[in-house]
């Protein structure tokens, strides 16, 4: 793994595959792909791989540094692509603390504790939300992750928010709260009312139900030792060389226009508007950024939709790309970080596990870390301290980003103390994860559709455009938003290339030797009977919640 110099000119690499993005979709993309016997350049353009998975460190009142995943860290038991690869790995994962009481903040703003899964609301409110949980599966059912827009009812779903919906079917406040938060604040992190029930029965088929993303012990199940990016982290040092970070690609030329499509008249130049040949066939690509020129036959662009805009591609992508993508964004959402001496919640036989629906933190889990990191530690072994960690989501994030720092602390923290009294006030590390200021994300979890877009232009996002191919985890079907979409994706990614170059390569074969006649002339055609791939220009060596 290289960190691109600064030069003046720009250093010429070839590759059968150029990836940009080394978040985990690109690198496992990379990896698949080398797997497969084709060569490969990971463009990133921050200095680190990872992505949307970032371990950080914050600096405590003890003089000391405490290990933090600032980005996202769970993985669900239905994540079976993403298990597989940490086994592979070698990497170890444990079990989020979960022992003892819950805890339940009301909007009145009462506390209550409680055991299992049930919050302590009324019986009506308790009879609501199991109602409406049921009616959500029962349409989660009927949707296919992998194609939502081919609902018959889609674009109907499409239509209508999620909140909407839900107070079709409820007039109980709390009750609609409660369930809107599994969707809403808690993964796209945007008002309910801003995004689909389509939209919202996505994320839920993504699960595998709704019921799955309403136990908080499947859907944040266990962690990895030594944090997330650990995953980018041994993928990107298998790839070494082959990676190159701090060089975000600015152009990436990709087809040879139809000069059928250019409009003299009024000075428009040829362009792929119109589905020409190299608008789904390979061909020629390359990617420039401010030190390196890669040349390949395919790309994957591995960064998540709402990044598409900062290349400038050669020539344009077709209209219905350019206007999909206008319509893709993400949610915003604060992760917050506190850490203090002991978990002192367990001494009171508290989880950690609160939840309040519209509070300012709407959720809180014991975040207390395992293993070697990057402040330390032993494997197999729990850090002394304990960790808190919660969500700010939405609207409630624009609010305490527009406060000053101490106000903003002390809110956050007089919130989470709602759930687990005046000792959460006094935490010996405080670090708020910012991801929608991070210039290569700006935003989180993940992006989803405006009203009406997914039925609309779903299909699009993972179909290939010419030799560029897609691969994040916004654009999965199992998996969406979470590592293991990404993973799939990349791996998928790869393989539909391999297919490609196979293909591409027997048709080559079939043809060798043959005589081929045109125009009244005969002629020999050789061609060799071997694929014939590109090698890399660098001798032998070349990456919520």
């Amino acid at each position: 793994m290289t960190t691109a110099p600064a030069t003046v000119g720009r250093e010429r690499r070839t590759s059968d595959v150029v990836v940009i993005g080394a978040g985990p979709a690109g690198l496992m993309a990379a990896r698949t792909a080398k797997a497969q016997g084709l060569s490969v350049t990971v463009l990133e353009a921050r200095r680190r791989v990872g992505g949307r998975t970032w371990n950080g460190l914050v600096e405590g009142t003890d003089g000391k540094d405490h290990f933090i995943e600032i980005g996202g860290q769970w993985i669900s038991p239905d994540q079976t692509r993403l298990i597989s690869l940490v086994e592979e790995l070698g990497l170890p994962t444990f079990s989020r603390f979960r022992e003892g009481r819950n805890v339940y903040v009301d909007p009145r703003g009462e506390r209550h504790v409680y055991d299992g899964l049930d919050f302590p609301v009324a019986e009506k409110t308790d009879r609501e939300m199991d109602r409406l949980i049921a009616k959500i599966d029962e349409l989660t059912a009927e949707i296919d992750a992998a194609a939502p827009w081919e609902h018959p009812r889609a674009a109907e779903l499409d239509k209508i928010s999620f909140r909407h919906w839900l107070e079709q079917q409820s007039d109980d406040p709390e009750a609609i709260d409660n369930v809107s938060i599994y969707i809403a604040s808690g993964m796209l992190t945007k008002p309910s009312h801003t995004f689909s029930m389509l939209q919202a029965l996505l994320m839920a088929a993504s699960a595998g139900s709704f019921r799955n993303l309403v136990d908080e012990d499947f859907i944040l199940d266990k962690r990895v030792e030594g944090g997330m990016q650990s995953v980018s982290l041994a993928m990107a040092a298998e790839l070494g060389d082959d990676v190159v970070l701090g060089q975000p690609v600015r152009t990436l030329r990709w087809a040879e226009p139809d000069p059928t499509t250019a409009d003299e008249k009024n000075g428009v130049a040829a362009d792929v508007r119109n589905g020409v040949a190299h608008d789904g066939a390979a061909g020629d690509v390359v990617a420039l950024t401010d030190d390196y020129e890669v040349h390949a036959r395919y790309a994957v662009l591995a960064v998540p939709p709402n990044l598409y805009s900062r290349i400038s591609f050669e020539p344009p992508m077709p209209r219905e790309q350019q206007i999909a993508h206008q319509h893709i964004s993400m949610g915003l959402v604060i992760k917050v970080h506190a850490v203090y001496e002991t978990p002192f919640w367990r001494e009171e036989g508290l989880s950690g596990t609160c939840f309040g629906g519209g509070r300012l933190v709407q959720e809180l889990y014991d975040n207390t870390n395992r293993g070697a990191n990057d402040a330390g530690g032993e494997p197999g072994v729990e850090d002394t301290c304990g960790t808190m960690v919660g969500f700010v989501s939405d609207v409630y994030a624009e609010q305490m980003w527009a406060l000053p720092e101490e106000e903003r602390k002390a809110a956050i923290l007089g919130a989470m103390a709602e759930y687990l009294g005046p000792r959460t006030l006094e935490p010996i590390a405080f670090f708020l994860s910012d991801m929608a200021a991070e210039e290569w994300t700006r935003g989180a979890y993940a992006t989803s559709y405006d009203l009406g877009g997914l039925s609309r232009w779903g299909h699009l996002q993972n179909r290939p455009t010419g030799p560029i191919h897609y691969a994040c985890s916004d654009i999965a079907a199992e998996g969406y938003q979470h590592v293991d979409g990404a993973i799939r994706m990349g791996e998928a990614a790869a393989l539909a290339i391999a297919e490609r170059d196979a293909t591409d390569a027997g048709k080559m074969r079939s043809i060798s030797g043959r005589i081929v006649t045109g125009f009244g002339t005969s002629a020999l055609v050789v061609v060799p009977a071997t694929s014939s791939r590109c090698s890399s220009a660098a001798s032998g060596t070349g990456m919520p919640r």
